[in-house]
């Protein structure tokens, strides 16, 4: 086998094999064989590991896995991405960036990902890591003077927070690369909020930085939102919380994640007026229904959408777009 046949659906089957059976030492060989047979760090991470870990977010989606499955088998992948970078060579010869999750984004191997395929391109990299706070970022920013920061949001519920930091980035002088499904499936979002671009894949991270981001077309001021009524949403998270907990009365030992579903529900609410655009909040309450169905029913979902819907009957345009959620629910 050769570089030129490609990392195939048997290769990553094998490679969720090892992960299923949290075969650590198994999954490292496999990984660090396809390096000796020639293929590039890129190939590895984005076409075996990125891939896998795609599947296991959709097993633990559908119940498939306990979170407890789906972490252990994401700790046997940040260990082969180690293992992976621990082979990378490249010198340094472009630029600094700087790789970052949004503050509150926990999800870090895919950033992690891009950061050794950026490093393995020749770039400097500073790998920051999850749920990295905005200020503590604009501080490292103003110390260091990178040529960009590449930011991944996996979740578009954290699509304001992302939004804060690209904002801040910019008035650092800094432009951004996005990258996640958070800023849209397609980055659909990300210009809205002030990215200079985004990429859907490490590769993608490489070209986009290969032909550069400007930093007068992408610094300074970001976009101003058609609509600021998600101000007023945010304002309002943690009384739209306490009344879902009140009218759903979940049991002491769930009442936590309960209270965390509402929040996530909100903010996701307030982002999708924040880019104007409904379907972003029709798809996450969608994904929300989807992991709910596979653990014992969708109502809450339905009850939590109501309980914001009755605390934000003021405004209008916050109505709206919860009453379609709720439309949507019930034609699934």
């Amino acid at each position: 086998m050769t570089s030129s046949d490609g990392i195939g659906p048997d290769l990553v089957a094998g490679y969720l094999d090892r992960l299923d059976r949290v075969d650590q030492a198994g999954a490292v060989r496999l990984a660090t064989g396809l390096l000796d047979q020639g293929y590039a760090p890129a190939d590895v991470l984005v076409d075996l590991v990125a891939v896998a870990q795609r599947e296991i977010g959709r097993r633990w989606l559908t119940g498939a896995w306990s979170v407890a499955r789906e972490h252990a088998a994401t700790h046997v992948s940040e260990v082969v991405v180690g293992a992976v970078a621990g082979r990378i060579t490249t010198p340094p010869r472009r630029g600094h960036v700087v790789v970052a999750c949004v503050e509150g984004e926990w999800h870090a191997l895919a950033a992690r990902i891009v950061a050794e395929v950026v490093r393995d391109a020749g770039w400097r990299v500073t790998f920051l890591g999850a749920s990295v706070p905005g200020r503590h970022l604009v501080t490292y920013l103003h110390q260091t003077g990178p040529d960009a920061v590449l930011l991944s949001c996996v979740q578009s519920n954290r699509l304001i927070r992302a939004a804060r930091m690209v904002e801040a980035c910019r008035a650092a002088g800094v432009p951004v690369l996005a990258g996640g499904p958070g800023f849209g499936w397609d980055g659909r979002w990300a210009a809205a909020v002030g990215a200079a671009a985004w990429g859907a894949t490490a590769r993608d991270a490489v070209r986009l930085l290969a032909r550069g981001l400007p930093g007068a077309a992408h610094t300074g001021p970001t976009p101003a939102p058609p609509d600021d009524g998600y101000v007023a949403v945010l304002h309002r998270r943690r009384e739209i919380v306490q009344v879902a907990l009140r009218e759903l009365d979940p049991p002491e030992e769930t009442a936590e994640d309960v209270a965390a579903g509402v929040g996530h529900l909100v903010d996701a609410l307030a982002a999708a007026i924040r880019v104007d655009d409904r379907q972003l909040l029709l798809d996450f309450v969608g994904w929300q229904a989807e992991a709910l169905a596979s653990r014992g029913g969708r109502r809450p979902v339905d009850a939590m959408l109501a309980a914001a819907e009755r605390t934000l009957i003021e405004h209008p345009r916050a109505v709206e777009d919860l009453r379609a959620a709720r439309a949507a629910l019930t034609t699934d």
